[in-house]
C-alpha cells in the first residue's frame, strides 16, 4: 500500500484570523484548573485534598475504574479548591501556582534498555498515560490491551488550527524519545502522518512508518488516517497520540520532569493580532485573550480548541487539557430578516442553493456562531457523504446511535469513529442535528453494553 494518502471528500473552511508565525510567552497564570470532564469516562478519585502542597508532575487523582491511570499537576503550588457539582461529582481541581516552580523528579529514563512493561509502568506513574487514547470509543487507552498499531497525526487541517510544523521546531530529541517508547508498546507499526508539502520534524524520526497526507479537511484528523491506513475491526484496538503531546512525554523521559508547557495558537477574527503563545496546560485563557484586542465585555465566543470540535469556555475559563488552539469569534446571537430567502455571499456552504462561496474557493470568511437555522428532523440531502471521507454511511450510523441498535452500530463501523470525525457533517447539516453529541452517546452505550 502506498504511503501517500489522498483525500477527496471533505471541506476546507477558510476563516479570517490565522496566527502569525511569531511566538511569545503568555502572561504567567496565577491559577490552573484540571477538569476531569476533559478525560471522558474517567471517574476521579482524589489522592491529595484541598490545602495540600503539590509539585509539578505530582499525581493529584486517579481513575476510579483503573487505579494505575494517574493524572498529575501541571504546576507546583497549593490546591485551593475542589469544585463539585451534583452528588459531589468533582468538576475541577483549582491550583494556585508558586512563583518559583518545582518539579517532581522521576529520573532520566533509558528507553532503549528496558522492555514494554517497564515503559508502560513509567508512563502510568508519571501521568503521561493520559495523552494516549484508543479507538474504539475515543477514550484514554486501557493499559491491559496491546494495540495493533499506534497513530500520530502531525498534520492539522481544521480551521485555524495551530501549525504543527511550526510549534514542533527544535523538538526532535523529545519526539524521538517518545516515539521510541511508544514503539515498544505495540507489535505493529507507529504510523506518523504529515502534510504532503510539510517540513515536519517528525519526518526524520526512526521507528516510524511515514505517510504523506493531502486533501481537504478532515484529512488531518487521525480518524481519517486510521480509516485509510489500517481500519479498526471488532476486537481490535489502536492507540493515538497528539503530536504536541509527544514533546511532553519525550521531555519527561529525557529529563525526569513533567513539563506541561504548550505552544498555543490564539486565532480568530475577533483577535487583533493572532499569534502563538507559550503557556501551560490548564492555564487561564484570560492571560492570552485580553491583551490582544478582545475586550472583556465584548460579544465574542472563546473556544478552547478549533471552531468545529472545541469547547466553549467562559472569560474566566481554562485551557483544555488536550487543546493547542484558542479561537475567538463573534457570538451569533442576532438573526437576519428573511435570511433563508435571499442570496448569501458572506457565508460558506457546501450547497449551491442561493449560496456563492463555491465561486471564490480561496476567500476567507468572518463567521460567527449562528447556526442559520433551527433543529429539525433529519433531511436526506446527500451533503454528509460529500464531506465524509470514511468508507461508512454517516446518516445510517447516526440514526443507529439514536435508536441504540448495537448490532447495526457494529456493522456500520462504529468501532473506528470518534465525535470529531462527524464535525464536518454537523457543520453542513441542514437539520442542525448535534452529530458529535449523538456519536459520543452512541459510543458510551457501546462501552456500557459491550465493554
Amino acid at each position: 500500500m502506498s504511503n501517500d494518502i489522498k483525500i477527496k471528500k471533505g471541506l476546507d473552511i477558510k476563516l479570517k484570523g490565522e496566527a502569525e508565525k511569531t511566538t511569545e510567552k503568555a502572561v504567567l497564570s496565577n491559577f490552573y484548573t484540571l477538569r476531569p470532564e476533559d478525560f471522558h469516562g474517567v471517574i476521579p478519585k482524589l489522592i491529595l485534598k484541598e490545602g495540600a502542597k503539590v509539585q509539578a508532575g505530582e499525581p493529584i487523582f486517579y481513575d476510579k475504574s483503573n487505579e494505575a491511570v494517574k493524572f498529575v499537576s501541571p504546576v507546583s503550588g497549593e490546591i485551593i479548591e475542589i469544585q463539585r457539582a451534583e452528588k459531589r461529582r468533582i468538576v475541577g481541581i483549582k491550583i494556585q501556582a508558586d512563583k518559583e516552580q518545582s518539579y517532581q523528579d522521576y529520573g532520566q529514563f533509558n528507553v532503549d534498555a528496558v522492555d514494554a512493561e517497564t515503559v508502560k509502568a513509567h508512563l502510568l506513574a508519571t501521568g503521561c498515560w493520559a495523552f494516549i487514547k484508543q479507538r474504539p470509543y475515543d477514550i484514554i487507552a486501557k493499559p491491559d490491551r496491546a494495540p495493533k498499531a499506534i497513530f500520530i497525526s502531525a498534520y492539522a487541517s481544521a480551521p485555524l488550527a495551530a501549525d504543527l510544523d511550526y510549534v514542533l521546531q527544535g523538538k526532535e530529541a523529545e519526539l524521538q524519545a517518545a516515539v521510541t517508547a511508544l514503539s515498544k508498546l505495540t507489535e505493529g507499526k507507529v504510523h506518523v502522518s504529515i502534510g504532503s508539502k510539510s517540513n515536519s520534524p517528525l519526518a526524520g524520526l526512526s521507528n516510524i512508518t511515514l505517510h504523506k497526507v493531502s486533501g481537504p479537511h478532515p484529512s488531518g484528523n487521525v480518524g481519517t488516517q486510521i480509516n485509510k491506513i489500517d481500519p479498526v475491526n471488532k476486537g481490535e484496538v489502536v492507540w493515538t497520540v497528539a503530536a504536541q503531546d509527544l514533546v511532553i512525554i519525550g521531555e519527561l523521559l529525557l529529563t525526569g520532569k513533567f513539563n506541561a508547557e504548550r505552544i498555543v495558537a490564539l486565532v480568530g477574527s475577533s483577535v487583533k493580532k493572532p499569534r502563538y503563545f507559550v503557556t501551560k496546560i490548564a492555564s487561564e485563557v484570560s492571560t492570552m485573550v485580553y491583551d490582544n484586542g478582545v475586550e472583556q465585555n465584548s460579544n465574542d465566543r472563546i473556544i478552547s480548541g478549533n471552531v468545529l470540535t472545541g469547547k466553549h469556555v467562559k472569560p474566566d475559563g481554562y485551557l483544555d487539557y488536550y487543546s493547542n488552539t484558542i479561537t475567538v469569534i463573534p457570538e451569533g446571537d442576532d438573526y437576519e430578516f428573511f435570511g433563508w430567502n435571499k442570496p448569501v455571499f458572506d457565508k460558506i456552504s457546501s450547497s449551491r442553493a442561493l449560496t456563492f462561496s463555491w465561486l471564490t474557493p480561496n476567500k476567507k470568511y468572518d463567521l460567527d456562531t449562528n447556526t442559520n437555522g433551527e433543529h429539525r428532523n433529519f433531511v436526506l440531502t446527500g451533503n454528509y457523504e460529500e464531506v465524509f471521507p470514511f468508507d461508512i454511511y454517516p446518516m445510517q450510523i447516526l440514526k443507529a446511535c439514536l435508536y441504540q441498535d448495537l448490532d447495526e452500530m457494529e456493522a456500520l463501523g462504529m468501532y473506528e469513529v470518534a465525535p470529531e470525525d462527524f464535525a464536518l457533517t454537523e457543520f453542513v447539516c441542514v437539520s442542525k442535528q448535534p452529530h458529535q453529541q449523538i456519536i459520543r452517546k452512541g459510543l458510551d452505550v457501546m462501552i456500557k453494553e459491550i465493554g
